[in-house]
């Protein structure tokens, strides 16, 4: 028998003896009480002023918060050396944290995300906590007395082993305080931009007249490939956080300025702040193209110029009109402005004319075979032989099938005019099926 704790027994990292704080370190510890408030004070006042961007912190922050912390992390350290250890009280103790995981670091935790809220730096409140630390050393240094080099060695180690835990802890609450403001401001940014492209929100309103749009801008209409059936899955929510920051990014760079985004799934809108005084910001080159490689796939993006925030509404509602029929005219996916579509823009207007031009093609609705020979041979300017090669077919196929056209429309494709309507009727036809 052996009166040896069992292998798996928990460490004791206070209790005494060769496996815990021993009594020397528990008692210079206890001679350190005394000096915390004096010590705390000259951390914040003295000792922290040598930080970059500590001295331009409020004086409240300061003397109250920062003060405060540094007591109680102060207090903290050396009382809970001196508190015999309890194995009730945190089994997290008995894996080498001293402070244990929540209790212990609540303060900092709540410091730290007051300094992310505040906009502290992250680099300035992380070398305070390191810093606090080497002022807390320098403590036991100054109280500890001949014979106590082990026991200052001891305590030295536990401070390491406590400072990476209060580290850890305050990085943690700050980083996840950030990432909450950020998403926040993400999240009223989206608002915004979501007001603006709707109309909803006044153009004049304080939100809009900081958005850079007094010298005009360009409006996006963006439009890809939709994601998979599985959408609303964690990792298709995933995988489209990151085409949109792939986009964001790409856009930014692009035109060399904070865009204002609106992403949804299969496409979204982009607004662009002008020069100022120089107009709307010019095209990168390249854009389709980039677009294409944050997207992973192949994307339709119509671009329209507005003088002003009042004018990105309607923008919005031309450029994707301007997306739609291009697609539904068979232009490839990339760049497009309303130059481009302007024949076919005019037609895909409502009127009372366009289900009498369309119906003129009804005859062929069952014949897919000539709808697709017209068509080729409208886009190859009436050139039989081109058609015949596009199609793989004889050039005499592609005039028997011209001449079945003639038949059952009655437009003569050799005249101007038919060929015209009959242009209008498969755009028409096109657009409605889309």
């Amino acid at each position: 028998m052996t009166d040896d704790p069992p292998h798996d027994a928990p460490t004791d990292p206070y209790a005494s003896g060769p496996r815990g704080i021993s009594d020397a370190a528990r008692a210079l510890a206890a001679r350190c009480e005394p000096l915390v408030n004096e010590t705390a004070r000259r951390m914040s006042h003295d000792s922290f002023a040598r930080i970059p961007g500590y001295p331009d912190l409020p004086v409240d922050v300061k003397d109250l918060e920062i003060a405060a912390t540094a007591r109680h992390g102060l207090r903290q350290f050396v009382q809970r050396v001196q508190t015999p250890y309890d194995a009730s009280r945190d089994p997290h103790e008995a894996e080498g944290d001293p402070y244990g995981t929540d209790d212990a670091y609540a303060l900092f935790r709540e410091r730290a995300a007051q300094r992310a809220e505040e906009g502290m730096p992250l680099p300035v409140l992380l070398r305070s906590h390191v810093l606090g630390a080497y002022v807390l050393w320098e403590m036991l240094h100054e109280v500890a007395g001949p014979g106590e080099e082990a026991a200052l060695a001891e305590l030295s180690g536990l401070l390491l082993r406590v400072q990476e835990g209060v580290v850890g802890a305050v990085t943690e609450a700050y980083l996840q305080q950030q990432a909450f403001l950020d998403e926040e401001r993400r999240e009223e940014l989206r608002s915004v931009v979501r007001g603006l492209l709707d109309g909803s929100l006044p153009p004049n309103a304080a939100s809009v007249r900081g958005l850079g749009l007094d010298g005009g801008g360009l409006v996006l209409c963006l439009r890809g490939p939709q994601s998979a059936p599985t959408a609303g899955t964690v990792g298709s929510t995933v995988a489209e956080r990151r085409r949109e920051g792939r986009l964001q990014t790409t856009l930014d760079r692009g035109f060399g300025t904070r865009v204002l985004t609106l992403f949804e799934d299969g496409g979204g809108y982009a607004v662009v702040p002008g020069r100022g005084a120089g107009g709307p910001p010019e095209v990168p080159a390249g854009l389709a193209d980039r677009l294409r490689r944050a997207w992973a796939g192949e994307v339709r993006a119509a671009i329209v110029s507005v003088a002003a925030a009042g004018d990105v509404p309607d923008a919005a509602r031309t450029a994707a009109e301007i997306v739609r029929v291009a697609a539904a005219s068979g232009l490839p996916p990339g760049l497009h402005r309303i130059e481009d579509v302007l024949f076919e823009f005019h037609l895909a207007h409502d009127s009372e004319a366009g289900p009498l031009i369309a119906a003129v093609l009804d005859p062929l609705a069952r014949r897919p075979e000539l709808v697709e020979t017209l068509r080729t041979y409208l886009d190859c300017n009436l050139d039989r032989r081109s058609t015949a090669h596009l199609l793989g077919l004889h050039p005499n196929t592609v005039d028997n099938r011209i001449a079945r056209v003639t038949q059952l429309t009655g437009l003569d494709l050799a005249v101007p005019r038919s060929a015209a309507v009959a242009l209008c009727a498969l755009l028409l036809r096109e657009w409605t099926t889309r």
